[in-house]
């Protein structure tokens, strides 16, 4: 099955926590139509805290339009700690961690 602007996060933490978004399904805090880039936001230092590690795989699959959100907040992680965020993700994508596909 595959969700409509689904991601998936595992953590390998006492917790076993795993995270679906399915956007336009879930609201955000106002009320609003949830996007995976509004919960990415959210969650984006531990998202990149997550990425880091060899043991995060990322599944996301949407609209082309998605990409842009998801680099910008990405790519601004990245930055403070001196990464290429473009660089870095064809490293996630070789290793297979980081799956997108878009329409």
């Amino acid at each position: 099955m595959i969700l409509d602007f689904a991601v998936s996060r595992e953590q390998t933490n006492e917790k076993g926590e795993k995270m679906y978004i399915q956007s336009r399904e879930q609201t955000n805090e106002k009320g609003e139509k949830m996007y995976i880039q509004t919960r990415m936001a959210q969650y984006a230092e531990e998202l990149w805290e997550l990425l880091k590690k060899d043991n995060t795989y990322v599944y996301m699959c949407g609209l082309k339009g998605m990409g842009k959100g998801i680099d910008d907040i990405m790519g601004s992680l990245a930055a403070k700690e001196g990464i290429d965020w473009i660089d870095y993700k064809k490293q996630l994508k070789k290793g297979e961690q980081w799956n997108v596909e878009v329409y």
